[in-house]
This record gives C-alpha cells, sequence and structure tokens, in this order.
C-alpha cells in the first residue's frame, strides 16, 4: 500500500556529518592529569608514599586517554617527574623523624 511518493525523507538532503574543529582554549579539562600532579607534590611535600604512588597511577591513565600531545605531555611529564621523586625520596632517603627504620 505504500507508495515512494509518501515517503518524507528526501535522500538528495542528506549530507555527511563534518565534526567542528575545536580550538585549544575550549578543550575540556584532563582530570586525572590534574589529580596526578596534586598526588606528585603531595608525595614529595609530606612524604606521603601512597601519594606518589597514585599519581603514577593517575599519569597512566592520563597518559592512556590524552587529547592533545604537547600540552597534555608536558602535564603527564611534570606529575611523573614529581611522583618518581617522591617515591625516591620516600623509599631512599633519609628516615623522618619519629619514625623507625
Amino acid at each position: 500500500m505504500s507508495s515512494q511518493g509518501n515517503d518524507p525523507r528526501q535522500p538528495s538532503a542528506a549530507k555527511p556529518f563534518v565534526p567542528q574543529p575545536v580550538s585549544q582554549q575550549d578543550l575540556p579539562i584532563d582530570y586525572s592529569g590534574f589529580i596526578a600532579v596534586i598526588f606528585g607534590v603531595a608525595g614529595v611535600m609530606f612524604r606521603y608514599k601512597i601519594g606518589s604512588w597514585l599519581a603514577i597511577i593517575f599519569c597512566a591513565q592520563s597518559l592512556a586517554n590524552m587529547r592533545n600531545v604537547e600540552t597534555d605531555l608536558k602535564q603527564i611529564s611534570m606529575a611523573m617527574m614529581f611522583a618518581i621523586m617522591g617515591l625516591v625520596t620516600n623509599y631512599y632517603g633519609p628516615a623522618r623523624p619519629g619514625t623507625k627504620s
């Protein structure tokens, strides 16, 4: 009972999807990279081992979800340096006052 004339869709009017370009400033924040920096700094400043380990985990997550290579790589490398520096000072540095070795 249906005929071609009753179809409201027009194949000639269909256009392929073209994503809009997004500027550098409009990209969403990389929360895992930011959290990695916070935990890395906490690991170094307060000598928290768990902070340094969490910074490495969040660095790996941020590296896996990297969108912009140039800016994200700078943030990830800074967070990784803080995390490694925190681990080295926690495990190989001098003992904290008031703790047993």
